[in-house]
Parts: C-alpha cells; sequence; structure tokens
C-alpha cells in the first residue's frame, strides 16, 4: 500500500499551486489571451494543464505548510500580471499612436467598439490596436506566451527569496519604451500634420476672409489619411519588434 506523509502532500500540492498562479495570472493579464470573449473556464483549463507540465519540469517549491506560502503566492501573483503587463504595454503604445494621429486628424470625436478592450475607443487608435492584435496571432505570440512564462520560471525559480522579482525599474523601463514605440509609430503623420497646421495657419492670416473650417479640417484628414498608408508598414515592423522582444529574461 502507498502511503504519503503530510509534508509529501504539501510539497506535492505546493508544486502544482504556484506554477498554477503565476500561469493563470499571466494568461488573464495578457491581451488577447486574456479576452473576455475567451471564457473564464476555458482560460483556468489551460493555466491548470500547463501547471501539470510545469510541475513536472520545476525542481523548486514552497511547501503549502511553509509560514511564507502565502506571501510566495502573493508574489507569484505580481509575477504572472507583470509578465502580461509588459505585452499589455505595446498594445497601449499601439493604441496611444494611434489616438495622437486621429485627434491631430479631426477624428477625436469619432470613436469605434475596440474589440481588445471591449470599450469605444478613437477611430484610428482601434486600427492600430487592432492591428498589434492581429500580430500578436500572426507571430504566434499565444505560444511565446507559454514559452516565456515556462523560461520564467527557470529565471525566478519558485523558492526564490522574496525580495527577488522583477522590480520597479524593469516596470519603469517598460513604461519608457512604450513611450518611445508610441512616438516612432506616430511621429511621421504627426509631423505632416504639424507642417499642414502651419501651413493653414499662414493661410488664415494671408487670406481671412478663408472659412479655415471649412478647408482645414477636409485638409488634416485627407494629409492624416494619405500619410497613414506610407507608414503601416514602419509601424507594423516597430509592433512586432517590440512583441517579438517580449519577454526580455536573459
Amino acid at each position: 500500500m502507498v502511503e504519503f506523509t503530510s509534508a509529501q502532500l504539501h510539497a506535492a500540492a505546493g508544486a502544482l499551486l504556484f506554477p498554477f498562479i503565476r500561469i493563470l495570472a499571466t494568461i488573464f493579464a495578457a491581451p488577447v489571451l486574456g479576452h473576455s470573449a475567451i471564457p473564464i473556464r476555458v482560460r483556468v483549463s489551460i493555466a491548470l494543464i500547463l501547471s501539470f507540465v510545469a510541475s513536472s519540469v520545476v525542481n523548486s517549491t514552497v511547501p503549502l505548510d511553509s509560514p511564507h506560502a502565502l506571501a510566495y503566492a502573493v508574489r507569484e501573483m505580481l509575477v504572472g500580471v507583470a509578465l502580461g503587463l509588459l505585452l499589455q504595454l505595446v498594445f497601449a503604445a499601439a493604441e496611444f499612436a494611434g489616438d495622437a494621429v486621429g485627434m491631430q486628424m479631426g477624428l477625436g470625436f469619432a470613436f469605434f467598439v475596440d474589440p481588445q478592450n471591449s470599450t469605444q475607443s478613437p477611430l484610428v487608435g482601434s486600427l492600430f490596436s487592432a492591428i498589434a492584435g492581429l500580430l500578436f496571432l500572426a507571430l504566434d505570440m499565444h505560444l511565446l506566451v507559454i514559452g516565456g512564462v515556462m523560461e520564467s520560471f527557470r529565471v525566478l525559480p519558485i523558492d526564490a527569496p522574496l525580495g527577488a522579482g522583477l522590480g520597479l525599474n524593469a516596470v519603469a523601463t517598460a513604461g519608457a519604451d512604450m513611450f518611445r514605440l508610441a512616438l516612432s509609430i506616430a511621429l511621421p503623420a504627426l509631423a505632416a500634420l504639424m507642417l499642414a497646421n502651419l501651413a493653414l495657419g499662414v493661410l488664415s492670416r494671408t487670406a481671412p476672409q478663408l472659412n479655415l473650417f471649412a478647408v482645414g479640417f477636409p485638409a488634416t484628414l485627407l494629409i492624416g489619411a494619405l500619410t497613414l498608408g506610407p507608414t503601416l508598414p514602419g509601424a507594423i515592423q516597430a509592433i512586432s519588434e517590440a512583441l517579438l522582444s517580449w519577454p526580455n529574461l536573459r
């Protein structure tokens, strides 16, 4: 008859529970995978299956009867949320760039249903968010997310000291990269629209009788649309490189 001691049961349960918490937090925080269109039961089932795989390859664990078990569980949740947040920042950068361009084009009042966030967002921002979502699937990022989470158990084992983690510097650096990515995407269109607005300003001074609102809005809208076409390939490449750089664990 096979017998198990209480310590063995606590160790086995910890080997499954702690990877499950990190993987589940990553899935819920990551874009596309954490979308509300995917049922919660499906996401939990995927996390449970992956946690069984992780428990067989991860050598480190924390027994559930450990006095610090709750603190380790909270850290696993924070690590998983941080991994998903790093991907969400790429989507936020794409949407932020689209919102900035749409505002300068005069489309700040035009809202569209954002399929990623299930909310209404400006039209151009929704376009860039949809492009980021399509690139996420086209680049097989859902598989890279699974591989990245598994790799995180090697970089940050479950039984690592509680003080170890991603740290605030990584989050701050990711936030700075988000603004840098948004600026690189929106800068060509913003530069062209700024020149158009300067030209309209000079035109309004030289011809005061000209109805600036009747001429300016169609002009900025047309220039913005003509600028978005040539800049989309560069934006797609920038978003793709940002997605593929996740996670920078090595």
